[in-house]
């Protein structure tokens, strides 16, 4: 699909209490406005309030040449596997799919009928975090679970961060002067949610993420993968509920549970004054990031780069170094002056004789949902 065409969109990311927004002219490299509401009683209530203020004529955005509103939609299951026009129809299978995502598509199922309510003569067009990972073989998204059981409760990989990845690999293959289709790349999305990719051709061909979020990459307070009988093993013998074993996984795991700290600047002020938990958080932290490179790129055959996103990704030097820290021999050499420090434009990390690029790519999800949008309606 191609995402070069021209327009104003709006791009919401409705949260179960909050709406975050962009407005995005694609002929402009940076948003018309950028903001958060939190703190309002309902989605409807939400989106009049940025109305309002788009409408102010100090905002400088005119609402009457919109051309889509794009909206972020966490889970779109087997069933959606590219941007999609809303109607009745997709806004109720959204909902539906709200059993695979409860913490996600019920707010985004709520602000997609607040703002097709706003907005009802202009297109609303879903796009999904999963859609970048329907191009996954049947091999790797498929668990070794009871055929029938999985069957009937769709249980699958499906992978997440999805329009991360698939703006980053683009971007990548795009700074390499190469066709994406001519290309295969490592994508790491680091931040508080982290995840790893394999594209292929342009294609996703395995995702560190699973049926939910919680899989892969140890994250801020998710623990990413782990033996699943350890669930069993709480039950049994802590008395845990399922709900309280949720909560444990998803919100006071991963480096947080590890060290105090889920922020890796805490964590690095941490190891240098001294703590043995944060440098162990940190050493965890990277080395499942590192497996994951090269169960990759035995996957992909041939790797050409490797590329860092989001906010982790983008700004922790450290993260990135000792993540690839001991694979020269797979052809990955970083250049520790070119790696030094925040990254706020694409950046080559690697040096001129790696046989695998390295790049640092800032990611934008919203620039590619509005790009996405405008090229469905198109």
């Amino acid at each position: 699909m191609s995402v070069n065409y021209v327009g104003l969109a709006l791009v919401l990311n409705c949260g179960s209490s909050s709406v975050k927004y962009q407005v995005v002219d694609t002929t402009q490299d940076e948003p018309l406005a950028v903001a958060l509401v939190e703190r309002v009683a309902n989605h409807t209530e939400a989106i009049q309030e940025i109305i309002a203020t788009l409408s102010a004529p100090e905002s400088g955005v005119d609402l009457s040449k919109l051309t889509v509103v794009g909206h972020r939609v966490v889970q779109g299951g087997a069933e959606f596997s590219a941007p999609t026009i809303i109607d009745d129809s997709v806004e109720r299978s959204i909902a539906q799919l709200s059993v695979l995502a409860p913490l996600h598509n019920p707010g985004h199922v709520q602000g997609i009928a607040a703002a097709r309510t706003a907005f009802p003569h202009i297109p609303h067009v879903a796009v999904f975090d999963t859609a970048f990972h329907t191009t996954l073989p049947e091999a790797a998204y498929t668990y070794a679970l009871e055929r029938n059981v999985a069957r009937e409760h769709g249980i699958r990989k499906y992978g997440f961060h999805g329009t991360s990845h698939a703006y980053v690999s683009r971007e990548c293959a795009r700074l390499m002067d190469r066709d994406p289709r001519d290309v295969n790349i490592i994508t790491l999305h680091l931040g508080n949610g982290a995840s790893a990719d394999a594209v292929q051709g342009g294609h996703a061909i395995d995702t560190s993420m699973g049926l939910t979020p919680l899989d892969g990459l140890v994250m801020g307070s998710r623990t990413g993968t782990i033996d699943p009988a350890v669930v069993f093993h709480l039950h049994r013998a802590a008395g845990m509920t399922i709900d309280e074993i949720d909560t444990l996984l998803n919100k006071q795991s991963g480096v947080l549970g590890l060290c105090g700290y889920s922020d890796m600047r805490d964590v690095h002020t941490a190891i240098a004054e001294g703590s043995a938990d944060a440098a162990l958080a940190l050493d965890v932290y990277t080395r499942r990031i590192k497996g994951y490179v090269g169960q990759y790129m035995a996957l992909l055959g041939t790797t050409d780069a490797i590329v860092f996103t989001a906010g982790v990704g983008e700004n922790d030097h450290i993260v990135r170094e000792q993540s690839l820290a001991g694979l020269e021999g797979l052809g990955i050499q970083i250049d520790p002056e070119r790696n030094e420090g925040r990254k706020k434009a694409a950046t080559l990390i690697s040096t001129d004789d790696s046989r695998v690029q390295v790049w640092v790519v800032p990611t934008n999800e919203e620039r590619e949902i509005a790009l996405q949008s405008i090229a469905a309606v198109s």
